[in-house]
């Protein structure tokens, strides 16, 4: 596997770009779940979410596709990605190109139930800077 994995939790992790042939070990390795933040056809080496789901099921896997631009997540992306946490089975592996789309919707997700402090520590350790507008929760106004 070309894809370092960063657990932040027990519960979570964050990766960049998995491809087909990386999940089975992600299975071995004990990930219950897999979220995917990249929205298909965002790079042209890119696997389609809907063949890495279908990898995902072959190993037992729980799946969920949340696509986010780069930088553009709202509210209700939040939401949906909280939601995620909660509802899939832990450990959730992210991912996105690169992680950090990931890790700052961890991050945003995790603000009221885990401390500011703690939050950017397990971001920092795990080698990501977040986006400074994540901790201070600055709801999305746009239409």
């Amino acid at each position: 596997m070309n894809t370092p994995v960063h657990r932040l939790t027990p519960a979570f992790g964050v990766a960049g770009q998995l491809q087909a042939g990386d999940i089975a070990e992600l299975a071995v390795q004990g990930w219950r779940s897999l979220v995917c933040n990249r929205p298909d056809g965002e790079a042209a080496d890119q696997p389609a979410s809907a063949e890495l789901a279908q990898v995902a099921a072959a190993q037992g896997l729980a799946w969920r596709h949340l696509p986010i631009v780069s930088g553009q997540w709202r509210d209700a992306d939040v939401a949906a990605f909280a939601d995620a946490l909660r509802t899939l089975p832990a450990p959730v592996l992210a991912f996105c190109r690169t992680g950090t789309r990931s890790i700052n919707l961890w991050a945003q997700a995790m603000v009221g139930t885990l401390d500011n402090e703690g939050i950017e520590r397990a971001a920092a350790d795990a080698g990501y800077t977040l986006n400074p507008a994540v901790l201070r929760r600055v709801p999305d106004t746009s239409p």
